[in-house]
């Protein structure tokens, strides 16, 4: 059964997509966000198991947002630097400058994908700028290392 849930920072993660890098990259979301993740996905064609991880941690994001919650974050990874901001707000949206298409393995852009997946089920705005980056892995890692920090700072709100 495919699941998510988020706890107190106590360092526990553990997560199973079936997408490796979209494991690596929500480890770093709940390291750089400070808190416990365990998220696990029934296995699936990839652009599936993106969907679902996006769709479980929206459920358990949702729990811990109220509404109107807000959060911010500017994360660098290496050369590159992201700033995500979210709203509870019930109006999913995704707002994005990056492209990532085809970072990761996927024909499509895991991040965007996953992102819009996240905003439905959660019920949040997202806001995402690329200020830097010409590694591809290095910029998911700063878009998600600065999702968990905003989530984290929304959840304190």
């Amino acid at each position: 059964m495919s699941g998510a849930r988020i706890g107190e920072g106590t360092g526990a993660i553990n997560v199973a997509t079936g997408v490796p890098v979209l494991d690596h990259l929500l480890t770093e979301l709940a390291r750089a966000g400070g808190f416990d993740l365990t998220l696990e996905i029934e296995p699936d064609d990839p652009e599936a198991e993106v969907d679902a991880a996006g769709i479980a941690l929206g459920r358990a994001v949702r729990l811990r947002l109220a509404d109107g919650a807000l959060g911010e974050a500017t994360v660098p990874a290496d050369e590159a630097l992201a700033m995500v901001v979210v709203e509870r707000s019930e109006r999913p949206l995704v707002a994005s400058n990056a492209d990532l298409t085809g970072a990761g393995g996927l024909g499509t852009d895991l991040a965007a994908r996953f992102l819009g997946r996240l905003s439905e089920e959660a019920g949040l705005t997202v806001h995402v700028r690329l200020m830097e980056g010409d590694d591809t892995g290095h910029a998911l890692a700063a878009i998600f290392k600065a999702l968990g920090v905003a989530l984290a700072r929304a959840a304190a709100a």
